[in-house]
This record gives C-alpha cells, structure tokens and sequence, in this order.
C-alpha cells in the first residue's frame, strides 16, 4: 500500500520521541525532517535539473525558506536559482507592451503577482508529503496495534497537527473507526492542554506577591511551550 512508503520514518519518529521522552509534536517533527531534506536537495542535487528549476522558477519560496537557505552553505547555488526565478519574475509581472491598455495594465499584473507571492517551492513539497504521513499514522493506528499502543503515548499535537490527524482520520478512516480514533487522539490533546493551562496559569500566579516564596514548579516555560502549541 501507498501509506508503507512513509512507515520506516513515522515509526522511527514516534519510537525517538518515546524512547527520549521527548515533549514535542509527532507531525511537527517529521516536518522538519522534510523541510531539512527538501532544503538540501534543492541546494544540492536537485539544483541543477531542468523540471525542478522550471518549479522553482514559477513557484518561488516563502520568506521563511529563503531565510533558512541564506545561512545555508551554497550560497552560489542559492544565487543560482536567484538569478532565473527573478528572470521568471520579471517576464511574468509586468503586462506586455501591446497586449494591454493602459487602463487594465494594473488587472493584468495582478494575477502573476498573486501567483508569485503565495506560493513557495519547499512549503508544498513538504505538506504533500506531511500529509502522506498523516495518511500513513492513520493507516497504521487502524491496522497494528503495537503502533496504536506507542502512538497513544505521544505528549500532544500541535494544533494544527491536531486539526490535520482528525481531517485525515475522517478521510481514511471507515465511519465505524472514526470515533474511535477521535478519542485516542483527543484524549491525547485535553490531558496536554489542561496540563498547560495549570502550567501558563500558575505563572501568571508567580507575578502575585502572595505565592512569590512558592516552587515554579513546570510553569517556567510554559509561556514557550503555549507557543508551541498554539502555533
């Protein structure tokens, strides 16, 4: 099956987090072994070949993407596809002369523009991959219940990650497994979610003169780890 193509790193990541203790989330984690993977591709092996600089070229990167890759190593490789994408730019942004009045001159940049600034190269490479993934946690979660016994001891999902889970088990899942998967991936959630709030809220109590001489106890953090969660 399709979802097996993504087994070997899904497992792996969940044992790491287990195994170490780790107090992160299982999609967010395999997304920045994507995003690094993809990064050095497209500044390595990738950089050179025609059908993927012909993707970069149109798609472009994200603000965040071209910061990571500008403290990367090959800067020259970086220039590289700087060079061609601004090339593709400039050809697609600006209407051509004779095409176009000059009172819809505007309308007909629009588009292009649109097109260039909300999209990026890395981003939809790594979320269709994420969501493989997804697809792979919910495929194993249903048929092996070893997985299901180690994923049920993930400490929390990002929100976002959350939301993708329950999307996904809805989309793979049959009806009769759907609530059931709910509740081993809510159940997950809320006892993570009100641990923190304790956490956020008894920080907020540290600023109180009267509880100054009491231990911070986990609540150090958890403005950092809110954060996290949340976003």
């Amino acid at each position: 099956m399709k979802e097996q193509i993504y087994t070997i790193p899904v497992t792996e990541t969940v044992d790491r987090i287990n195994e170490n203790g780790e107090c992160t989330c299982l999609l967010c984690s395999l997304y920045k072994k994507l995003e690094d993977d993809e990064l050095n591709l497209i500044l390595g092996a990738s950089m050179m070949e025609p059908d993927i600089r012909i993707k970069t070229n149109k798609e472009g990167f994200c603000r965040k993407h071209f910061d990571m890759m500008l403290t990367m190593k090959n800067k020259l490789g970086l220039a590289l596809m700087l060079q061609s994408h601004i090339d593709e730019v400039r050809n697609t942004v600006f209407p051509k002369e004779g095409l176009f009045s000059p009172k819809n001159k505007c309308d007909a940049s629009l588009k292009p523009l649109e097109e260039h600034t909300k999209s990026c190269y890395i981003c939809g490479k790594v979320d269709f991959h994420l969501g493989k993934m997804a697809e792979t946690i919910v495929y194993l979660w249903e048929h092996e219940e070893e997985f299901a016994k180690k994923f049920s001891k993930m400490p929390y999902f990002c929100v976002e990650h959350y939301r993708l889970l329950l999307q996904t088990g809805v989309y793979k899942l049959p009806k009769n497994k759907q609530n059931d998967f709910y509740t081993a991936v809510s159940s997950i959630q809320k006892a993570y979610i009100n641990s923190l709030y304790d956490d956020v809220s008894w920080f907020c109590k540290k600023f109180d003169y009267r509880f100054e001489d009491e231990p911070w106890g986990n609540s150090k953090d958890s403005c950092e780890r809110a954060v996290k969660f949340l976003s």
